[in-house]
């Protein structure tokens, strides 16, 4: 015979996952794009443009736990300054961001999320980019974890350039 006597006993992992710090993904879209080739796929000479790559990251509150993310790649080729071609992607993606603290909703939102988003977009860009007419394109990885630590560092040194300053 057994019994079932919970006094003492550790919570239902049920209750510790709902308590816990929670970052669940709810889907992911494409937001918008553009692409523009002002010429075509036409190169004159050897095909070798000099590739800009921008990233930005914007996030609105949807509800109390949920966010929206949008991570924006914007890209520009020249060559021998003429635009190639431009591409810009906005993907998002819904994330449940619950009992999360200030600081981790900022990573969430700089790096962690980001990094979830940045394989549909870089999959977007190439597609139009090889849709244009142009060689295949792919983006390189990116370090979402340590671009979001550079941006803290130059935080704080603004701002300890900024208490020297007074």
């Amino acid at each position: 015979m057994t019994t079932n006597d919970s006094a003492g006993a550790a919570p239902a992992p049920e209750t510790q996952a709902q308590d816990g710090p929670q970052l669940a993904l709810q889907g992911v879209y494409l937001k918008d794009c553009s692409y523009e080739a002002p010429n075509g796929p036409r190169v004159e000479g050897a095909w070798n443009p000099q590739i800009n790559l921008d990233l930005h990251t914007s996030v609105s509150t949807l509800a109390p736990d949920v966010r929206e993310v949008v991570l924006t790649v914007t890209v520009s080729a020249k060559q021998n300054n003429t635009t190639l071609f431009l591409v810009e992607v906005k993907q998002a993606g819904v994330f449940i961001m619950r009992n999360l603290s200030e600081e981790d909703v900022k990573r969430a939102v700089g790096s962690i999320c980001p990094s979830v988003l940045f394989p549909y977009a870089r999959a977007s860009v190439s597609h139009l980019v090889t849709q244009g007419g142009f060689p295949q394109f792919l983006l390189p990885p990116v370090n979402f974890e340590a671009l979001y630590a550079r941006s803290l560092a130059e935080a704080q040194a603004q701002a300890q350039k900024a208490q020297a300053a007074n």
